[in-house]
């Protein structure tokens, strides 16, 4: 995916039927073999016979057939104002895509994808669960074409002007090799695959776990003996030594493994903004390029971390308007900065968000009795266990009783951390004692407010609010403010209320 001028005669004439690339019945086949791997290897390892490879082979025929009838019943078509796509065989259906309404264009190339010379194109509204169009796959300039076609035909519908040479505009942010690097430092996404191998091995017949650690400490002992004698291995010493290295050498892979795998995501990254869309390229094997309207981002979220405060470094994400779940949210635009220095992020707020005064916020704090509210969840833990110890193991079982001061102290650094901030412009959330995260979005954004009170809440004087916006996932509002006095809840819902009936959604 390179950055010269896009020629849209390379798509097909306006108002004709067009099908996809040859090839795209191949990608379509791989995609639906990646979902019916399990399934698969299930079906020809789990019993022994013929019998399980013919109905292995008998699946991946319907397979191919059902991907051949896919590509031959596919057609797309571009008019004016909008993309029709018809498709189906059985049960047809004709889809219609108005240019305006179409809010994020993500183009994907796997390794595959760049050898054939091809990009799968996702095209996204606000709400949709699901991609409104998803083009498996056409050639690269066409794809490259047709995002450039939506963005020009968009802003004609919206009535904004294109801007002259957008895409020669240096990028907002590029990641240099330095900076993937101290991203996979910072990260844990090698936790993720340790989890899942984990896992698998758990799931096998035997000890395979129990095996490695017994073979990796006879190696230690041996090397151990060598130096201290022939019985070393009963030391305790020399089982101290066995399970250091273990665990310095299992944290030096995952942070390799992390490391690797952000390389592998985020090589190249560059954010760019042209005609007033955004857009992100990023990938070493397989690249991602997703796009999406400035207007259409509902919320931000700042992340400050342990590691990204030893490295000088924090992250900036946004939550766009899109209804993606699973694979599609992945490849949806979210990430602004994975990793940058404050002065970066902050400077990016600003162009993103001007006069909207996010250096000058002015925090207040929460209740008084927040830490309180706070403690509790941890208080009764340490409670109920230790209840628990001392009905297995007796008195000695009260001695977890200690973890009450340092829930209490925790809480009070907690409630310290917290506040919440609003301007004419934004409403602002900060949290986080040792992982610090501001989470914040302009008001005409917000969709709905909600005030909340617990029992408790209302014994002690104070409540939350949660706010709304079109991006909200399905887990919860992206701006909850807890634990504010509640006199103060209720004037800020007001607030907002006021100012949300004079805005034009």
């Amino acid at each position: 995916m390179n950055d010269p001028a896009i020629d849209t005669a390379a798509l097909p004439q306006d108002g004709l039927e067009h099908r996809l690339h040859p090839l795209s019945w191949l990608f379509v086949l791989l995609a639906h073999l990646w979902q019916f791997i399990p399934a698969l290897v299930l079906l020809l390892f789990a019993g022994r016979g013929d019998r399980n490879d013919l109905y292995g082979l008998i699946a991946v025929i319907v397979l191919v057939v059902l991907s051949l009838a896919q590509y031959f019943t596919y057609r797309y078509r571009l008019r004016s104002d909008a993309i029709v796509v018809r498709s189906g065989w059985l049960h047809r259906s004709v889809r219609e895509i108005p240019y305006a309404r179409i809010h994020n264009v993500n183009l994907h190339q796997s390794l595959l994808h760049r050898l054939v010379g091809v990009a799968e194109v996702r095209l996204e509204s606000a709400g949709g669960i699901k991609p409104e169009a998803q083009m498996r796959v056409l050639r690269l300039d066409q794809a490259e074409a047709l995002e450039a076609l939506v963005r020009q035909r968009g802003h004609a519908a919206g009535g904004d002007a294109p801007q002259a040479d957008a895409l020669e505009a240096p990028p907002l942010l590029a990641m240099s090799n330095g900076e993937v690097l101290r991203l996979g430092l910072i990260s844990n996404r090698g936790m993720l695959v340790v989890a899942a191998a984990a896992g698998a091995l758990a799931q096998a017949g035997d000890n395979v776990f129990g095996m490695l650690v017994e073979r990796w400490g006879k190696a230690v002992f041996s090397w151990f003996t060598g130096f201290a004698g022939e019985h070393a291995h009963d030391s305790p010493v020399a089982i101290g030594l066995a399970v250091a290295s273990m665990v310095t050498v299992a944290l030096v892979l995952v942070r390799l493994l992390s490391v690797l795998l952000a390389f592998l995501q985020y090589h190249g990254f560059t954010l760019r903004e042209d005609d007033a869309r955004i857009r992100v390229e990023r990938g070493l094997l397989a690249r991602y390029r997703s796009s999406a309207k400035r207007r259409r981002i509902q919320s931000w979220s700042l992340h400050e971390g342990v590691l990204h405060r030893w490295f000088k470094r924090r992250s900036l994400r946004v939550q766009t308007a899109s209804g993606q779940r699973g694979e599609g949210a992945q490849r949806s635009l979210k990430e602004l900065a994975p990793i940058a220095t404050p002065a970066e992020c902050d400077a990016l707020i600003r162009h993103f968000l001007p006069e909207a005064g996010w250096d000058a916020l002015a925090w207040q704090p929460l209740h008084r009795h927040a830490w309180w509210r706070i403690a509790v969840p941890g208080l009764l833990l340490v409670l109920v266990g230790t209840a628990a110890l001392a009905w297995h193991v007796g008195a000695t079982g009260l001695l977890a009783l200690a973890l009450l001061p340092l829930q209490l102290w925790r809480a009070h650094r907690i409630a310290d951390a917290c506040g919440h901030a609003c301007n004419d412009r934004l409403v602002a959330w900060r949290t986080g004692w040792l992982s610090k995260r501001w989470s914040f979005a302009e008001i005409g954004k917000i969709q709905a407010v909600r005030l909340a009170q617990s029992p408790l809440d209302r014994r002690l004087g104070m409540a939350s609010l949660l706010l709304d916006t079109a991006g909200a996932s399905a887990f919860g509002a992206p701006l909850y403010l807890r634990q504010l006095p509640a006199d103060v809840a209720r004037d800020l819902s007001a607030r907002l209320v006021a100012q949300l009936a004079r805005r034009r959604v």
